[in-house]
């Protein structure tokens, strides 16, 4: 591998159970140091692809290249990447200094270098003075941390998480996502999530790959995909959107997506000559922001997004209203 190169390289792989094929031709590279995210909704083959990398699954197609080698045939434990299981996978029996040492014994590794990197570890995570107790007398966030320390402890050149904060509530989600971006900026160690969570892909990611049905259908930064979707499908499942149809000379369908956010809504009295006239049909108060559902004359209804900044008094459900949508609001879709 020389400086430059991919740490990951994916070369048109295929992964088929039966008739189904869950990843199909996909080529990715994933930088060293990176925080790579494949998202995408239950069924989209993410997990079969981080499962590909590590080499639990073997591809029916294609290459997995890791550091500029071929391990498309090499089994998992000799591969220079681990894996965090959404599960965990702790040992019950084992407190957390000897899960977080389980890998480094398997290597027999010295026990002066164990004491080490487990005192590393516990550093990393913020678990020092919880060494000794069992999983059993941890809180989930705690467990999180043991589980992405064993991952960590052997210095794996990629670390694959499979939606590693599903099991933690919202608040103790948030904080955790932060957290995990931390720790892999002070290690350099790649990591690549798998998560359905937009927001989480978007928070926690330099770069999103976004899978439907087997494939890629974008990858790119967060704030690229959520401005620039490729297709409809990724217009729809990254944020909120406003998807606008119409019939071109009645050959093929003209769609457009808009942010809610970037619509301008007005008063009924105050509306500009290009705005479009309309009726507050609901709206959901959303502490420092109002979505509001428009119907316009014409039936079509838009989702609209004000900030509450307290200069004005919020809409009401069947307040007259008139939306202006800029041009550079828009974003042509072309599937």
């Amino acid at each position: 591998m020389t400086q430059g190169d991919p740490l990951v390289r994916l070369d048109r792989v295929t992964k088929r159970f039966g008739d189904v094929a869950a990843v199909d031709d996909v080529s990715l590279d994933i930088a060293a140091g990176e925080f790579f995210a494949l998202l995408g909704p239950s069924g989209c083959g993410k997990t079969t692809l981080m499962r590909l990398i590590a080499g639990f699954e073997q591809p029916d197609k294609g290459r997995v290249f890791i550091a500029g080698v071929d391990m498309t045939d090499v089994p998992p434990h000799r591969r220079p990447v681990n894996m965090m299981f959404q599960s965990y996978a702790l040992f019950p029996h084992m407190n957390v200094e000897k899960n977080i040492a389980f890998g480094l014994r398997q290597e027999r590794a010295s026990r002066a270098k164990i004491a080490e990197r487990v005192a590393e570890m516990l550093r990393l995570v913020q678990l020092e003075g919880l060494g000794k107790r069992r999983p059993d007398q941890l809180s989930g966030g705690q467990k999180q941390r043991v589980a992405l320390a064993r991952a960590l402890a052997k210095r794996p050149k990629l670390l694959l998480l499979d939606e590693p904060l599903a099991a933690l509530d919202r608040k103790l989600r948030e904080q955790t996502q932060f957290e995990l971006k931390e720790v892999q900026r002070r290690l350099g160690t790649a990591f690549v999530v798998v998560t359905h969570d937009q927001e989480e892909a978007s928070v926690m990611a330099s770069r999103v790959a976004v899978m439907r049905a087997g494939r890629l259908e974008q990858i790119g930064t967060p704030a690229e995909i959520y401005a620039r979707p490729a297709s409809r499908f990724v217009a729809e499942f990254i944020g909120d959107i406003n998807i606008l149809k119409r019939d071109e000379e009645g050959t093929r369908e003209i769609a457009t997506a808009i942010r809610p956010e970037r619509i301008l809504l007005e008063s009924d009295a105050g509306g500009s000559p290009n705005s479009l006239a309309g009726i507050v049909d609901d709206l959901a108060f959303r502490g420092s922001d109002t979505l509001y559902r428009v119907r316009l004359e014409s039936g079509t209804i838009l989702r609209v997004l004000a900030a509450n900044s307290g200069g004005r008094d919020a809409y009401r459900p069947g307040d007259r209203v008139h939306v202006r949508i800029p041009p550079e609001a828009c974003i042509p879709l072309s599937h």
